[in-house]
């Protein structure tokens, strides 16, 4: 009877083992690495400096005495600097009649330069893709965009393809959300996520003050991602998907309607940004930042904030005790400024915005074994989305930013938009040569 006992408890434990190691297994199978990425740096003749931006605003017929000083003045403290890049209809003076092909064109000139040196330096060929996944918020054409990237780069015709429009500036990690979803249900594979906005077809020459903002605020550029579950490439990656969070308001039609795409009052098509978007990013950030805490913080500094928040003292959660490194949503100067006071960063926490504030980091030579990286995007609709990054080893790979990293931060904080256009602030507003008001 006991020989009986003991094999019936062995044979118990086993499968006990089993289980749990076959739970565990498909854990490690689950892990989402990124394994190497790639940000756009247009070609010089693509580069928008202070000069040329004063002349497209000067050649908007459409603005008048008030609109000219308001986009002025926003330009001038917008935070942009003189290595940003537009499309080709826009440098070409052709802002007014956009075609189609003007913002395939644009696509097409982002996805050669980024996908090429992906694949070069990831050694992974276009065959061995099983998931792409394309996001373009304000660009839909047909064929797909992804059915263009598959075509350049003969991949399978198994491929899974996903192409996502309406998403906004959280695109992003929204597709990085969906790549992660799909590794659960599938195991060695490798996943693209490629990011952008299409700027050529969607400049906005009218003059609704709400609607001109978007051309101060947008450049081109955008990313590529390669993904992986493949447990060979663990120690080839560069950093592993800690967690993920997603916050959607658009329950609320104040928060649904804050930003979106419409036409003016003379139907004219362009992005509108209300007055009441501060307010609502900053609710949808405090949603998303309660629930992201919980998973990244340590348990230790969450007990400390609750006590001191229940006998009544203030207190700024310190996503210091979890957290190394920041990268902020790049929405302007204003929402940076807000969100670094809000958490009780420096300006060194906040210097560079989401995937281009990586390969800063990277460059600079910041991003160390272990290291937690945080990324916190807003896009419309309305919705906040952030995720912390483990890095896998040390990271010293200069990207876009390795011909020009020792300039930043600049030593010389002159703006220079402030220098050429810093008359939009005199009461008695008199434009110099080439601004004609109607």
């Amino acid at each position: 009877m006991e020989l009986v006992i003991l094999v019936m408890c062995s044979i118990s434990l086993m499968f006990f083992l089993r289980q749990f190691y076959k739970v565990f297994d498909q854990r490690r199978d689950q892990y989402c690495y990124l394994v190497h990425y790639e940000c756009h740096k247009p070609s010089d003749d693509r580069k928008i400096n202070t000069k040329f931006c004063g002349n497209i605003i000067a050649r908007n017929k459409n603005l008048g005495h008030q609109e000219y000083k308001f986009l002025l003045r926003v330009i001038v403290n917008s935070g942009i600097g003189e290595e940003t890049y537009g499309p080709r209809n826009i440098i070409a003076c052709r802002e007014n009649s956009p075609t189609l092909q003007d913002g395939i064109l644009e696509m097409e000139e982002f996805f050669i330069d980024t996908l090429d040196q992906l694949f070069l330096k990831s050694g992974v060929s276009p065959q061995e893709i099983d998931v792409l996944l394309l996001n373009v918020a304000m660009l839909a054409s047909v064929p797909s965009l992804t059915s263009l990237i598959i075509n350049r780069y003969k991949m399978r015709d198994d491929i899974k393809s996903f192409n996502l429009t309406g998403m906004g500036c959280s695109g992003g990690l929204i597709s990085i959300n969906l790549v992660e979803n799909i590794f659960k249900s599938k195991k060695n594979a490798f996943a693209i996520v490629v990011t952008t906005e299409s700027i050529a077809p969607n400049w906005y020459s009218g003059n609704d003050k709400s609607m001109i903002l978007t051309n101060c605020l947008f450049r081109s550029g955008g990313c590529t991602i390669l993904l992986t579950n493949k447990r060979a490439f663990k120690n080839r990656s560069k950093l592993r998907l800690k967690c993920l969070v997603r916050t959607h308001l658009g329950a609320s039609d104040e928060a649904q309607t804050c930003c979106m795409q419409k036409e003016d009052d003379q139907g004219r098509l362009g992005f509108h940004l209300g007055k009441n978007l501060p307010k609502i990013a900053s609710q949808a950030f405090a949603r998303n930042i309660a629930s992201i805490a919980a998973k990244a913080l340590p348990l230790k500094e969450l007990v400390k904030y609750i006590v001191l928040k229940y006998v009544g003292k203030s207190r700024i959660l310190n996503l210091k005790a979890g957290i190394d490194h920041f990268c902020l949503h790049p929405g302007g100067t204003a929402v940076i400024e807000e969100i670094r006071k809000s958490l009780g960063l420096s300006d060194y926490d906040v210097e560079p915005g989401l995937w281009y504030v990586l390969g800063y980091m990277e460059a600079k030579k910041r991003l160390k074994k272990g290291d937690k990286v945080w990324m916190v995007s807003f896009g419309a609709g309305f919705k906040c989305n952030s995720c912390v990054w483990e890095v896998m080893w040390d990271l010293y790979d200069g990207n876009v930013w390795g011909n020009i990293i020792d300039e930043y931060p600049p030593k010389d904080t002159t703006n220079p938009y402030m220098e050429q256009y810093g008359w939009v602030n005199q009461d008695k507003l008199e434009l110099p040569d080439g601004f004609e008001l109607d």
